[in-house]
């Protein structure tokens, strides 16, 4: 076998437990849900995993050890996507959203985005690439050779995880929301709430060390 079975299992239980922790994914994901509903959420889940897709091929060729050991990488990523995110939440404070947030008839380009939004977040998410540098590789076996189809299976395992647990977020999030929906105090707030949480997200992944895989 390509992975022993102990192994894939202590893998997929591991994961399961870095999963459970809400980080800045989920928490992204739990937003984008209370402020646009459960189908914003799952167009951001769906977006959150190609964006690690990224992350598995990188790590599959062997490039993104080079995001681990240059500073001046890492410092660039971690840049990028707190700006991204901090851009979202200023956005979103001043009330500048797009047509396509607020036209009911056009739910489609709405949902591309959220799930354009979510690739771009998770890709220049500096601790999904940690991830699978430093968490990851404790897994593989070299004298079962094959290293790179090791990487695939718990790599794809990881993300077949995740969907699972973040969906589970978004859908319990995307509920809530059609609680808060009829609370006038909430509808005054959500722009602030959301906005805040955005800028909040963008200052810790800029906060972002490279001391371990968190995600």
């Amino acid at each position: 076998m390509i992975v022993e079975p102990h192994t894939f299992a202590v893998f997929s239980l591991a994961a399961l437990a870095i999963l459970a922790v809400p980080g800045p994914a989920v928490i992204y994901i739990v937003t984008r849900s209370i402020d646009q509903g459960r189908g914003a959420g799952l167009a951001s889940v769906a977006g959150i995993h190609v964006g690690t897709l990224f992350h598995l091929t990188l790590a599959t060729l062997g490039l993104s050890a080079i995001l681990v050991s240059s500073a001046t990488a890492f410092t660039v990523v971690k840049v990028v996507g707190a700006l991204y995110l901090i851009v979202i939440g200023i956005r979103t404070l001043l009330g500048r959203a797009d047509e396509a947030d607020t036209d009911p008839q056009r739910p489609l380009r709405r949902r591309r985005r959220d799930f354009a939004e979510g690739v771009v977040v998770n890709v220049f998410n500096p601790k999904t690439a940690l991830f699978f540098l430093a968490f990851l590789p404790q897994f593989i076996d070299p004298s079962h050779g094959q290293a790179a189809l090791q990487i695939l299976v718990l790599g794809f395992t990881f993300i077949f995880l995740g969907l699972i647990t973040d969906s589970a977020w978004a859908l319990a999030a995307g509920s809530a929301r059609e609680t808060l929906r009829d609370s006038r105090r909430w509808v005054g707030v959500q722009r602030y709430v959301s906005g805040s949480i955005f800028v909040i997200l963008g200052v810790a992944t800029a906060l972002t060390g490279s001391h371990g895989p968190s995600r």
